[in-house]
Order: structure tokens, then sequence, then C-alpha cells
């Protein structure tokens, strides 16, 4: 990925197209640098894929073109705005889906170019990181960020936007996706993660040991396959009736719980921050929001999140995240490149 300009040599005002197709929800945003999001449209393919149990890539990659620039004068017509006040584009590149990502890469660098305007590739995890920024009060730098979702589960430090240390990540199974692959297992279909949680309020979670993986030793990483493991034996070995999976969802939620609390409370206590910072899809669930509220009421500091919305997939954070890059004087070459995997501490910075 090759960046031109120099950060910090800020540009003009701007109003900026944000694109996120990076795996199964197409998503449209303009953000204007004055007065904040104009407007924002998403289109979810669960329904397409729910058949198949989950993201089957080519036909998402085949949706996505199908969706996209419908979305986006949908979204022109909302924000009462021409294609010609289109400042800049900036479009997810990675991590994700080859073949999704190249459908909103190649329709953000031609749009860029019918309209002579800079285009800039945009790492769907820093728009995630950046998602809080879009609220009324936004968090204050530096602050350590939970990222967790379905493909990524990671703590990092926020110094200042564009200046991110990773402090610890999963090291096999993301917290979404063991959500998703033990709501398989438990037969409650897809998309696994929302119908687990929805059952796990009618569990005990009490009833069954779980082991919160990794809490017994030093350091940040995660690892949750142990975990789907020992659930699908319990499953798999026991009376398999309503109640049992229900507990047994309950037990595995709040084990998901209290090992992100932990790590959490672990890389607060290291980096000396006070401010915590739970972006991605997972961090919708509220047994989650309510583990780490209470941890951090506890231990002194303080818990914020993206509305709803924003947590999952959405053009919005990748607006606002490509704006900030655009006023810094940051574009990206003419190339056509996507990457299935984009390490976000491999950026390059914007300065204090």
């Amino acid at each position: 990925m090759i960046y031109n300009g120099h950060p910090g040599s800020h540009s003009n005002l701007m109003i900026v197209l944000g694109i996120e197709t990076s795996c199964d929800e197409t998503g449209v945003a303009l953000y204007d640098s004055d007065t904040g999001l104009r407007a924002h449209t998403l289109f979810s393919q669960v329904e397409i894929h729910a058949e198949f149990g989950g993201v089957v890539p080519e036909i998402a990659s085949r949706d996505h073109v199908r969706k996209l620039l419908p979305l986006i004068n949908q979204c022109l017509a909302e924000a009462g705005l021409e294609r010609a006040d289109i400042d800049g584009v900036a479009y997810t590149a990675g991590p994700g889906l080859i073949g999704a990502l190249l459908v909103g890469t190649a329709t953000g660098r031609s749009i860029a170019l019918a309209l002579g305007c800079p285009a800039i590739a945009v790492n769907h995890m820093e728009g995630h990181l950046l998602a809080p920024m879009l609220e009324g009060n936004p968090p204050e730098y530096p602050f350590v960020a939970l990222l967790v979702s379905g493909g990524h589960t990671m703590l990092v430090e926020v110094r200042s936007l564009g200046t991110y240390r990773i402090l610890g990540e999963t090291l096999d199974d993301a917290a979404g996706e063991a959500f998703d692959k033990t709501a398989k297992l438990l037969g409650l279909g897809y998309p696994g993660g929302p119908a687990l949680a929805k059952l796990a309020v009618k569990g005990n979670a009490d009833r069954f040991r779980f082991p919160r993986p990794m809490t017994d030793r030093p350091g940040l990483d995660f690892s949750f396959s142990g975990l789907k493991t020992h659930t699908r034996n319990l499953w798999l070995n026991g009376d398999q009736q309503n109640t049992t999976r229900a507990d047994i969802a309950a037990g595995f939620q709040q084990a998901v719980v209290d090992t992100l609390a932990i790590k959490c409370r672990r890389a607060m206590q290291q980096t000396r921050a006070n401010h915590l910072i739970v972006a991605g899809g997972v961090g919708a669930n509220l047994a989650l929001r309510e583990g780490l509220q209470q941890s951090g009421k506890k231990h002194g500091w303080q818990v914020s999140y993206p509305r709803l919305e924003f947590c999952t997939d959405n053009g919005a954070m990748i607006a606002f995240a490509g704006c900030q890059r655009l006023l810094a004087g940051q574009s990206t070459d003419t190339n056509l490149q996507a990457f299935a995997r984009w390490p976000i501490d491999q950026l390059p910075t914007l300065g204090a």
C-alpha cells in the first residue's frame, strides 16, 4: 500500500464518500469534515447467506456489485448532494474477503478518477477503532481499544489518531467467530452471535463450569478455540434438552465476557489509561457491555462504545477514518490493491 502526501499538511474542508465492502454488508456514507455525518446507508446480506450457515465469499462479492451504486445514489439523495460535491473517496482495502474488498476498491477508485478527487484506502480495523469519534462527545487520546468482531479480537493502545500499538490479539478464533461456531453447534442458525446471546438470557450460566482461556498466565493475547471445544464436548455428551442448550449458551457467553474483561483490566493497568473503547460487532453484545461497565466502575476507568448501528460494519466509520487521512494530506496511488490481512500497526502515522 502506497500513501502519498505528508501527514500534517491539512487541506481544506471536505466531503468524503465512504465505501465498506469487506465482508457481507454493503455500507455507504457521506462525511462532512465541517458538519459531521451527512448520510449513511447499509445493506446486510444476512438473509442471503443464512441458508448456507455462513458467508459465501463469491455470493458476497456479487451482491456488493449489485447493491453498491444504488446505495451511493441513495446516500447522495438523502444528504441532498450531487456527485460533484464529493471531495474525496475512502474505501475499505482490508482486512477482509479479497473479492468483496475489490468491489469497493474498484468502485471507489473509479469514482475518484471520474471526479478528479483523491482517494484513500482505509484499514477496516482502523474504521472500527475510530467509530466512537462519530459521536457528539468523542473520547480523548490516549485510550485503549478492544476491537472485537467475527474476524478479530485485539487490544490496541491508541496514543493519537494513526498511532497504534497492538497490546494483544487472538491466537486462533476471534470472539465473534467462537460465538457463531458455538451457535451453529447448538443448532441456533445464522447469524449465530445474536441468536446465542438471546438464548443465553434464558439460561443458568453457573450450571456448567467453563474455562477462562489464557487468564491464568500473564499477557494480553486471547484464545477461544479451547473454550469452543469445551462447549462442544458438554453439548455432545449431555442430554441436549432445551434447558441444557440455554444453560450452555449462558455459560459460554459468560466465559467470553469474563475473559475479555480480565484482559481489558490488565491492558488498562499496563498502559495506565483511563478510557476503554469497545468497537466491532461483538461490542453490541449486551452482556459484554454490562460486564465491562462493571469492571470499569470497579477499577476506575470509563467505557465507551459507538452507537449500535456503528458497532457492526458500516460506511460511516470508513468515511470518517478516510477523511482524517485525506485532511492530513495522505492519499493512495491508483493501483487496485486489497489485503486479506493488513495489521493496524503498519499504518502510517498522522502525527500528534
